[in-house]
């Protein structure tokens, strides 16, 4: 079967161009762009229809699809939603990076640890449709509400967990923050769409995933120095409680800021892209076509693979970050968890200045590719520097693995948009991540095991075979970006209002819905 969406697409913009222009409102001016019929109401019907699509309902769409905004608001979102999955990346990390301590604690082994990080993984991958499809149905607010509400949750059920024997009781947490990453992980390039303009979805996107990475930097930082390697078990719990009362504290501050801060969507769409997408979408329409749509995009098919090879690796070496660096350097807890945080923090600025550069150039393919290499060639040499008995090689090698390896995160979300436009970015988003935790746990499963039984040399070699692959199969991905052909003939405006002289009344472009 052949995927008609573009087809759809085409013939929309065609009909929209042939529409006649309104009079001028006074007020506001629509983008020169979008076209409005004079007897149109401003929903969805304002621009063409094709055939076979029902109207979504005023409650899922903008006020005006005619007029092209962008709000201030949309910073105030993109901050709240980075910081809210800053908490639940922080959580997913705390015991793996002193992995150690928390298996003395609970008297458990190892592995016993390490699936408190592969939980996250695990659940991710059987709620990833149900959540994706309430995405689809109930909105942004409503899944934000709820991915903060069970990560506040799960942070103060881990206060129940603060004696040797209840291990239990901190699975049970960890289970409760692993579901609210299912509501946090596929919002980014949802949030960018829906809030920002075309020459900023990509920085916005990027400042998204940013969050993310910073609570997992947090995560290798804040632990090691909390919780101290001591032998007393009293003040080991007590060390532990402080960790977790702060965290539960900083989750329920921010649970209460996505009450009364996050909203649905902006009063009017901030691209022609995304008003397109709005007019095309259908509240009543089938969600296993569009999946079957998105497998059928073979480019589209090739970045899932490619991405979870890239993500796969990350979070197998995230979780086992501690016992490498501990093997061969006996007693750097501390040390360990500074050189996660170098990786996450190399790979933040990683990700902006991608970010940042896709907006500019809209090169997807080639910066996909490049970064993709250059993670495989940190990758070597991080392999092979990591037993030289120098700390400070380490750190450097780590650094510069980390700026590619994370920093391409926010590539792999932004270029799952382009190929699949005006498919749901929730759903490309999902199955990105459903990849991600699927080759995840493979491989910490299969690079613990190694490294138990050999080396962690072994181990390493293992992900760079793989990291290689994904490098061979991202050269065979095309640039065909079709978010970018919606938007090609649609300069955005930046936010400005033009002075109303006193003689004549000139019609004012507002181009920035204030806060």
């Amino acid at each position: 079967m052949v995927d008609k969406r573009p087809e759809q697409l085409e013939r929309h913009e065609n009909s929209a161009r042939q529409s006649p222009a309104p009079p001028a409102d006074p007020c506001v001016s629509a983008h020169p762009s979008v076209s409005i019929h004079p007897s149109a109401s401003a929903y969805p019907s304002v621009l063409a229809q094709p055939s076979g699509l029902t109207q979504p309902s005023s409650s899922s769409t903008p006020d005006n699809l005619s007029v092209i905004r962008l709000s201030t608001h949309r910073w105030a979102m993109v901050l709240l939603f980075s910081f809210y999955s800053m908490c639940n990346a922080f959580q997913w990390i705390q015991y793996g990076s002193i992995n150690n301590i928390f298996r003395k604690f609970y008297g458990v082994s190892a592995f016993a640890i390490d699936c408190l990080s592969m939980c996250y993984m695990l659940t991710y991958i059987p709620l990833l449709l149900p959540v994706t499809w309430m995405l689809e149905k109930f909105g942004l607010r409503t899944i934000a509400l709820l991915g903060s509400g069970l990560n506040c949750l799960g942070a103060w059920v881990k206060l129940g967990s603060l004696q040797p024997h209840l291990f239990p009781v901190t699975v049970v947490g960890q289970i409760i923050c692993s579901v609210a990453q299912v509501f946090i992980l596929g919002m980014p390039s949802r949030i960018a769409s829906v809030w920002f303009g075309a020459n900023e979805v990509s920085t916005a996107c990027a400042l998204a995933v940013f969050g993310n990475q910073l609570g997992i930097a947090i995560g290798f930082l804040v632990p090691p120095v909390l919780v101290p390697n001591i032998s007393d078990q009293d003040k080991l719990a007590y060390h532990i409680s402080i960790m977790f009362y702060i965290v539960g504290g900083v989750a329920t501050l921010l649970f209460i800021l996505v009450i009364i801060v996050f909203k649905e969507k902006p009063k009017y769409p901030p691209s022609r892209a995304q008003s397109l997408s709005y007019a095309l979408s259908s509240p009543d329409a089938s969600y296993l076509p569009a999946v079957i749509r998105l497998f059928k995009n073979l480019n589209f098919v090739l970045l899932v693979i490619t991405y979870g090879l890239n993500a796969g690796a990350f979070y197998a070496l995230s979780t086992l970050l501690n016992q490498m660096v501990i093997m061969h350097y006996p007693g750097e807890e501390v040390n360990a968890g500074r050189i996660g945080l170098t990786i996450v923090i190399a790979g933040m600025l990683g990700a902006m200045i991608s970010g940042l550069w896709l907006d500019k150039s809209k090169t997807y393919r080639e910066t996909t590719l490049v970064v993709y290499i250059m993670t495989l060639i940190g990758m070597v040499v991080y392999t092979f520097t990591l037993n030289l008995g120098h700390l400070w090689v380490v750190f450097i090698t780590a650094g510069t693995m980390g700026f590619f390896m994370t920093g391409y995160l926010p590539l792999g979300f932004e270029f799952a948009v382009e190929l699949t436009y005006p498919e749901s970015e929730g759903m490309s988003s999902g199955l990105l991540n459903m990849s991600a935790q699927v080759f995840g746990i493979i491989f910490t499963s299969a690079q613990g095991q190694i490294i138990k039984d050999y080396s962690t040399l072994p181990g390493n070699i293992f992900l760079c075979v793989f990291l290689g692959l994904g490098s061979a199969l991202t050269a065979f991905i095309r640039a065909d970006l079709r978010r970018q052909k919606a938007n090609k003939d649609v300069p955005e405006i930046k936010g400005q209002e033009e002075e109303e002289s006193n003689t004549s009344k000139v019609p004012t472009v507002v181009t920035e819905d204030r806060f």
